[in-house]
């Protein structure tokens, strides 16, 4: 699963992109699988998804999630996504 997240902090607003990286250091950290994202998804796990996609993205972040959190204003998911994205059925028409 990907998921496009917008962000944006007391000094700067930017988008970031989650991968099988950011969805395993969330699991861990929480203690789930992905496949509960699909049930909804809390704000704190949102911000643990950002924080770890702003890092991998190279984004200067705080090195303690919380204070990560403390200067994010807003989140949004703006996309999703799979990341291996299977190929259409056939169709009769070739």
């Amino acid at each position: 699963m990907q998921l496009t997240i917008q962000v944006t902090t007391n000094d700067d607003q930017y988008t970031v992109e989650t991968n099988l990286f950011t969805i395993v250091a969330w699991e861990r950290k929480f203690k789930t699988k992905a496949s509960n994202l699909a049930q909804g998804i809390g704000m704190e796990d949102l911000a643990y998804l950002a924080y770890e996609a702003s890092k991998q993205a190279g984004h200067v972040v705080p090195a303690v999630f919380d204070d990560f959190v403390k200067k994010v204003v807003n989140l949004e998911v703006i996309g999703e996504g799979d990341e291996r994205p299977t190929n259409e059925a056939p169709t009769g028409e070739h």
